[in-house]
């Protein structure tokens, strides 16, 4: 498993590295000059230099490439001279120097993803700390309605195969795979939201945190959450319900299973023992999948929903052109995928013996 486990981590570092060149040279490329839009409406020819020396933005692209990848690497590597890029300036980050050779000074740091162009020089790690939990929360919760609900689904449909319970089931899940997310998010914003509101008591807009009335701080509103967590978690339930109905009818066929009937066991047993378990694996796979592209595909319900989350976020930077911001996002989504795929893995292991054999 060690050995397993590291070979992964290699393959992850790999695709990172992939992403981040991928990502950096995607938005480097982009028309317009970053110190400008920093600058907004104030600049002058001096403070379009000084920017421009201080975030490296004057040196060759190649150059500001090996910048940016030191500033992502856990170890990175810093001169001593305050007039160059990579001087180690106070408050920049928190590091642990390791030793001096020379004019650079290793040092030992979390990865650093630069400043917000558009935030007063707030750093992009903090923007996406403020939002990031929320988007959490909200792919959380989606993707707990549609396992939940899914699973219990996929399992009548299977139990009552080729009845009208089952073509009404499979019209549910077609349809809930087939509606784009932000139709969806308008659609149930106006409804229940606006038409229905007296009945449901629900917004049309709001997010997980509100500001007191009298400017006493902030209380959680968890009645927001309701309706973004639908939404976000339509798709991944038609998805899921599908999956489980024929994986569950692909095993209720198997040799075992006909053994357990001739037993005389019930058919509830048969399937929580026996039949459940084996017939999550594509389940586990789609949950996966889902949820690490949920971080990315929260971006319209947000929006419309008016959820202050990283989609949110990343919808603002696009239209501010916040690049550091745009591809801190990109980059913490990815790493997200990678973690999930590894640890999908493991939960393969678990769930087949076969597969933790080999």
């Amino acid at each position: 498993m060690i050995k397993y486990l590291l070979y992964k981590t290699g393959y992850a570092l790999l695709t990172l590295f992939g992403v981040i060149t991928v990502i950096f040279f995607l938005f480097t490329v982009l028309p317009g000059d970053p110190a400008r839009l920093m600058l907004d409406q104030n600049e002058n020819s001096e403070q379009i230099a000084i920017i421009k020396k201080k975030y490296g933005f004057d040196q060759p692209i190649s150059k500001q490439y090996l910048y940016y990848l030191n500033d992502l690497s856990f170890i990175s590597f810093h001169s001593t001279n305050p007039d160059d890029y990579t001087h180690l300036t106070e408050g920049k980050y928190s590091a642990v120097k390791l030793f001096t050779i020379g004019s650079t000074t290793t040092v030992l740091k979390a990865p650093y993803l630069r400043e917000s162009f558009q935030k007063n020089g707030k750093k992009v790690t903090q923007v996406i700390g403020d939002t990031l939990p929320n988007t959490v929360v909200l792919a959380i919760s989606a993707i707990v309605i549609a396992i939940i609900i899914g699973i219990i689904l996929g399992i009548i449909s299977a139990l009552y195969k080729d009845t009208w319970l089952d073509r009404l089931i499979a019209l549910v899940s077609t349809l809930g795979m087939s509606l784009p997310s932000f139709f969806a998010a308008i659609l149930f914003a106006w409804v229940f939201g606006f038409l229905l509101h007296k009945y449901t008591h629900l917004d049309m807009t709001g997010s997980l945190y509100e500001v007191d009335d009298f400017g006493e701080g902030k209380y959680i509103k968890w009645k927001n959450l309701i309706l973004p967590a639908i939404v976000l978690g339509i798709r991944p339930l038609g998805v899921v319900i599908q999956l489980m109905r024929n994986s569950l009818l692909e095993v209720l066929s198997q040799d075992y299973i006909r053994t357990a009937r001739a037993k005389g066991l019930s058919e509830i047993r048969i399937i929580r023992k026996h039949a459940l378990k084996n017939s999550l694996n594509p389940v586990v796979t789609a949950i996966s999948g889902w949820f690490a592209s949920m971080l990315a595909g929260a971006v319209f319900v947000e929006y419309i929903f008016g959820w202050n989350g990283l989609g949110k976020e990343v919808v603002e930077a696009l239209n501010t052109l916040d690049l550091p911001v745009i591809m801190g996002s990109v980059l913490v989504i990815a790493t997200t995928f990678v973690i999930i795929n590894i640890l999908v893995d493991i939960i393969y292991a678990y769930l087949d013996p076969k597969i933790r054999l080999s």
